[in-house]
Protein backbone atom coordinates (compact mmCIF):
# COMPACT_ATOMS: atom_id res chain seq x y z
CA UNK A 1 0.00 0.00 0.00
CA UNK A 2 1.67 2.96 -1.03
CA UNK A 3 2.15 5.74 1.61
CA UNK A 4 0.06 9.19 1.56
CA UNK A 5 2.17 11.97 0.37
CA UNK A 6 2.37 14.74 3.07
CA UNK A 7 0.79 17.73 1.67
CA UNK A 8 3.61 21.05 1.65
CA UNK A 9 3.72 23.61 4.03
CA UNK A 10 2.76 26.73 2.22
CA UNK A 11 5.67 28.77 1.60
CA UNK A 12 6.56 31.97 3.64
CA UNK A 13 5.73 34.94 1.51
CA UNK A 14 8.95 36.83 0.03
CA UNK A 15 9.98 40.25 1.25
CA UNK A 16 8.85 41.52 -1.70
CA UNK A 17 5.43 40.22 -0.90
CA UNK A 18 5.25 41.10 2.46
CA UNK A 19 5.92 44.43 1.26
CA UNK A 20 2.36 44.26 -0.38
CA UNK A 21 0.71 44.13 2.98
CA UNK A 22 2.51 47.57 4.59
CA UNK A 23 0.90 50.44 5.65
CA UNK A 24 4.33 52.64 5.64
CA UNK A 25 3.69 55.03 8.90
CA UNK A 26 4.32 58.14 9.89
CA UNK A 27 2.61 59.40 12.84
CA UNK A 28 5.51 60.93 14.92
CA UNK A 29 4.01 64.38 16.13
CA UNK A 30 7.32 66.16 15.41
CA UNK A 31 6.91 64.69 11.44
CA UNK A 32 7.37 67.68 8.97
CA UNK A 33 6.27 67.73 5.74
CA UNK A 34 9.57 66.51 4.19
CA UNK A 35 9.74 63.06 6.16
CA UNK A 36 6.50 62.75 4.57
CA UNK A 37 7.74 63.25 1.41
CA UNK A 38 10.32 61.00 2.26
CA UNK A 39 8.45 58.03 3.16
CA UNK A 40 6.08 58.60 0.40
CA UNK A 41 9.60 58.20 -1.47
CA UNK A 42 10.51 54.95 0.12
CA UNK A 43 7.22 53.53 0.05
CA UNK A 44 6.98 53.77 -3.64
CA UNK A 45 10.69 52.19 -3.58
CA UNK A 46 10.11 49.53 -1.37
CA UNK A 47 6.82 48.79 -2.77
CA UNK A 48 4.78 49.15 0.01
CA UNK A 49 0.65 48.90 0.00
CA UNK A 50 0.25 52.20 1.18
CA UNK A 51 1.61 55.35 3.97
CA UNK A 52 -0.48 55.70 7.07
CA UNK A 53 0.34 59.73 8.04
CA UNK A 54 -1.40 62.02 10.49
CA UNK A 55 -4.60 64.40 8.57
CA UNK A 56 -2.68 67.77 8.57
CA UNK A 57 0.05 66.24 6.76
CA UNK A 58 -2.35 66.26 3.27
CA UNK A 59 -2.74 66.82 0.59
CA UNK A 60 0.61 64.52 -0.69
CA UNK A 61 1.85 63.84 -3.90
CA UNK A 62 2.24 59.97 -4.93
CA UNK A 63 4.77 59.80 -7.85
CA UNK A 64 3.45 59.43 -11.31
CA UNK A 65 3.24 55.72 -12.42
CA UNK A 66 2.54 54.56 -8.37
CA UNK A 67 -0.25 52.49 -7.52
CA UNK A 68 0.68 53.50 -3.88
CA UNK A 69 -2.57 54.30 -1.56
CA UNK A 70 -2.97 57.05 1.50
CA UNK A 71 -4.48 55.91 4.67
CA UNK A 72 -4.98 58.92 7.26
CA UNK A 73 -5.68 58.84 11.15
CA UNK A 74 -9.16 59.57 12.63
CA UNK A 75 -10.06 60.21 16.38
CA UNK A 76 -5.61 59.39 16.86
CA UNK A 77 -4.35 58.34 18.94
CA UNK A 78 -7.08 58.24 21.74
CA UNK A 79 -10.06 57.47 20.51
CA UNK A 80 -11.59 60.04 22.93
CA UNK A 81 -13.18 62.42 20.32
CA UNK A 82 -16.71 62.59 19.36
CA UNK A 83 -18.55 61.22 16.82
CA UNK A 84 -18.85 64.16 15.17
CA UNK A 85 -15.70 65.45 14.89
CA UNK A 86 -14.33 61.96 14.15
CA UNK A 87 -16.11 62.16 11.15
CA UNK A 88 -15.55 65.47 10.10
CA UNK A 89 -12.09 64.97 10.14
CA UNK A 90 -12.60 61.39 8.34
CA UNK A 91 -14.73 63.47 5.57
CA UNK A 92 -11.91 65.88 5.20
CA UNK A 93 -8.98 63.81 4.72
CA UNK A 94 -10.92 61.99 1.68
CA UNK A 95 -11.44 65.22 0.24
CA UNK A 96 -7.68 65.86 0.67
CA UNK A 97 -6.99 62.69 -0.94
CA UNK A 98 -6.90 60.16 1.31
CA UNK A 99 -8.30 56.71 0.33
CA UNK A 100 -8.15 54.79 3.61
CA UNK A 101 -9.53 56.15 7.16
CA UNK A 102 -7.95 54.52 10.00
CA UNK A 103 -10.20 55.61 12.92
CA UNK A 104 -9.53 54.95 16.41
CA UNK A 105 -12.69 53.32 18.60
CA UNK A 106 -13.94 54.98 22.20
CA UNK A 107 -11.49 52.01 23.98
CA UNK A 108 -13.29 53.48 26.96
CA UNK A 109 -16.87 52.65 25.94
CA UNK A 110 -15.75 48.65 24.93
CA UNK A 111 -14.17 48.27 27.92
CA UNK A 112 -17.65 49.89 29.67
CA UNK A 113 -19.26 47.05 27.23
CA UNK A 114 -21.27 49.68 25.95
CA UNK A 115 -20.84 48.01 22.06
CA UNK A 116 -23.56 50.12 20.75
CA UNK A 117 -21.80 53.45 21.39
CA UNK A 118 -18.49 51.62 19.63
CA UNK A 119 -20.79 50.36 16.71
CA UNK A 120 -22.93 54.09 16.45
CA UNK A 121 -19.45 55.71 16.82
CA UNK A 122 -17.77 53.81 13.52
CA UNK A 123 -20.94 53.91 11.40
CA UNK A 124 -20.68 57.80 11.83
CA UNK A 125 -17.68 57.84 10.23
CA UNK A 126 -18.17 55.24 7.92
CA UNK A 127 -21.06 57.70 6.99
CA UNK A 128 -18.62 60.38 6.54
CA UNK A 129 -15.94 58.42 4.50
CA UNK A 130 -18.64 55.92 2.02
CA UNK A 131 -17.21 53.19 -0.60
CA UNK A 132 -14.73 53.47 -2.08
CA UNK A 133 -13.11 54.82 0.87
CA UNK A 134 -11.04 51.97 3.12
CA UNK A 135 -12.38 52.30 6.65
CA UNK A 136 -10.33 50.34 8.95
CA UNK A 137 -11.07 50.44 12.67
CA UNK A 138 -8.50 50.51 15.90
CA UNK A 139 -9.76 48.64 18.81
CA UNK A 140 -6.43 49.14 20.63
CA UNK A 141 -6.88 45.38 21.31
CA UNK A 142 -3.89 44.84 24.07
CA UNK A 143 -6.25 46.90 26.32
CA UNK A 144 -8.93 44.40 25.98
CA UNK A 145 -9.84 41.04 27.08
CA UNK A 146 -10.48 38.33 24.51
CA UNK A 147 -14.57 38.94 24.68
CA UNK A 148 -14.17 42.72 24.41
CA UNK A 149 -12.10 41.78 21.17
CA UNK A 150 -14.96 39.91 19.51
CA UNK A 151 -17.35 42.43 20.43
CA UNK A 152 -15.81 45.07 19.11
CA UNK A 153 -14.84 43.40 16.09
CA UNK A 154 -18.60 42.62 15.35
CA UNK A 155 -19.69 46.06 16.13
CA UNK A 156 -16.77 47.32 13.44
CA UNK A 157 -18.18 44.39 11.13
CA UNK A 158 -22.04 45.50 11.57
CA UNK A 159 -20.96 49.24 11.12
CA UNK A 160 -20.04 48.52 7.62
CA UNK A 161 -16.01 48.50 8.43
CA UNK A 162 -13.63 47.21 5.95
CA UNK A 163 -10.71 45.99 8.33
CA UNK A 164 -9.93 45.73 12.26
CA UNK A 165 -6.65 46.98 13.17
CA UNK A 166 -5.41 46.12 16.92
CA UNK A 167 -3.56 48.85 17.83
CA UNK A 168 -2.26 52.12 17.43
CA UNK A 169 1.19 51.41 18.72
CA UNK A 170 0.78 54.61 20.97
CA UNK A 171 -1.18 52.86 23.94
CA UNK A 172 1.28 51.79 27.09
CA UNK A 173 -0.83 48.09 27.14
CA UNK A 174 1.24 47.25 23.96
CA UNK A 175 0.65 46.74 20.31
CA UNK A 176 -0.19 43.48 18.07
CA UNK A 177 -0.06 39.71 18.99
CA UNK A 178 -0.48 36.58 17.01
CA UNK A 179 -2.86 35.94 19.44
CA UNK A 180 -5.35 39.00 19.14
CA UNK A 181 -4.57 38.87 15.30
CA UNK A 182 -6.14 34.99 15.12
CA UNK A 183 -8.86 35.96 17.49
CA UNK A 184 -10.04 38.79 15.25
CA UNK A 185 -9.45 36.82 11.91
CA UNK A 186 -11.50 34.01 13.59
CA UNK A 187 -14.03 36.78 15.08
CA UNK A 188 -14.75 38.55 11.59
CA UNK A 189 -14.29 35.55 8.80
CA UNK A 190 -14.31 37.08 5.52
CA UNK A 191 -16.50 40.23 6.48
CA UNK A 192 -13.09 42.24 6.92
CA UNK A 193 -9.81 42.31 6.71
CA UNK A 194 -7.06 42.33 9.49
CA UNK A 195 -4.78 44.78 10.08
CA UNK A 196 -1.86 44.01 12.64
CA UNK A 197 -0.21 46.57 14.11
CA UNK A 198 2.20 47.77 16.71
CA UNK A 199 5.43 46.51 17.50
CA UNK A 200 5.99 44.53 14.20
CA UNK A 201 9.45 45.66 13.51
CA UNK A 202 10.51 42.08 11.99
CA UNK A 203 10.50 39.96 8.95
CA UNK A 204 9.38 37.15 11.20
CA UNK A 205 7.01 38.89 12.87
CA UNK A 206 5.53 40.05 10.16
CA UNK A 207 5.14 37.09 8.58
CA UNK A 208 3.73 35.39 12.03
CA UNK A 209 1.40 37.73 11.92
CA UNK A 210 0.43 36.61 8.34
CA UNK A 211 -0.04 33.25 9.03
CA UNK A 212 -1.98 34.72 12.02
CA UNK A 213 -4.61 36.19 9.59
CA UNK A 214 -3.51 39.60 9.38
CA UNK A 215 -4.36 41.51 5.66
CA UNK A 216 -2.63 44.21 6.47
CA UNK A 217 0.27 45.41 8.27
CA UNK A 218 1.08 48.53 9.98
CA UNK A 219 5.11 49.04 10.09
CA UNK A 220 7.38 52.42 10.55
CA UNK A 221 10.41 50.75 9.48
CA UNK A 222 9.65 49.23 6.59
CA UNK A 223 13.28 49.37 5.19
CA UNK A 224 14.73 47.21 8.34
CA UNK A 225 11.72 44.58 8.17
CA UNK A 226 12.19 44.23 4.26
CA UNK A 227 15.81 44.13 4.77
CA UNK A 228 15.58 40.43 7.28
CA UNK A 229 16.27 38.19 4.47
CA UNK A 230 18.80 40.54 3.00
CA UNK A 231 18.80 43.80 1.31
CA UNK A 232 15.29 45.31 1.36
CA UNK A 233 13.42 44.66 -2.23
CA UNK A 234 12.57 47.45 -4.55
CA UNK A 235 9.57 48.02 -6.60
CA UNK A 236 10.25 47.26 -10.32
CA UNK A 237 9.33 50.13 -11.58
CA UNK A 238 11.28 52.21 -9.52
CA UNK A 239 14.65 50.25 -9.53
CA UNK A 240 16.24 53.18 -10.68
CA UNK A 241 15.04 55.54 -7.75
CA UNK A 242 18.47 55.41 -6.51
Amino acid sequence: MTEPIPSAEPAEPTAAEVARYIDFTLLKPEATHADVAALIAEAALLGTYSVCVSPSMLPVSIPEGSDLKVAVVTGFPSGKHSTTVKAVEAAEAVRNGADEIDMVIDVGAAVEGDFGRVEADIAGVRAAAPEPTVLKVIIESSALTDAQIVAACRAAVNAGADFVKTSTGFHPSGGATEHAVALMRQTVGDAAGVKASGGVRTLAQARAMIAAGATRLGVSGARALLAGDGPAPTSPAQTSAY
